[in-house]
């Protein structure tokens, strides 16, 4: 039947995700505006989530920009990123906690695969647990797949693995 597949999954690499970080604190600490802003970026591994705490508001903000220019250029989606709300943390300062989406749920492995089936391509879908199969038995049709996908504009980052 199928000769060709790819998986559709939404991944982001943690080491590249490490690194964006690092650079981000970097830059933070040599920009004049927010250099004495005592600015942190920790990242919860376990759970997940990076946590920014600054002195203010106005300097949270650009420290999350700065963050997600740097994860751009290390070929991570801002997607990726789910913004949760500005707390205000011990002594004026502000705190604020992003969730990093790993997997594609089952609403959105649905959504995928009705998109893949409303196209009309030669191609069958499986959903299997975080990640969508594509098979096809031309490549092009796989590409198409593909291109479709990206173009979609989806409300979460996708990445094509395996591809056979």
């Amino acid at each position: 039947m199928a000769d060709n597949s790819f998986d559709i999954v939404s991944e982001i690499d943690l080491q590249e995700l490490d690194n964006a970080i690092n650079q981000a604190l970097k830059e933070i600490s040599n920009r004049y505006d927010l250099k004495d802003s005592d600015t942190e970026i920790k990242f919860n591994e376990k759970e997940l989530t990076l946590n920014f705490e600054s002195s203010d508001d106005y300097k949270l903000k650009a420290a999350k920009e700065i963050f997600i220019q740097k994860a751009i250029k290390r070929s991570i989606s801002p997607k990726a990123f789910k913004d949760g709300t500005v707390e205000p943390a011990s002594s004026g300062r502000a705190r604020e906690e992003l969730t990093i989406q790993q997997g594609i749920s089952k609403e959105n492995a649905k959504i995928i695969t009705k998109a893949i089936k409303d196209s009309k391509l030669k191609v069958n879908t499986q959903i299997q647990g975080e990640q969508v199969r594509v098979q096809g038995k031309k490549l092009d049709e796989l590409q198409a797949v593909m291109q479709m996908l990206k173009e979609m504009n989806l409300e979460f980052p996708l990445n094509f693995v395996n591809y056979r």
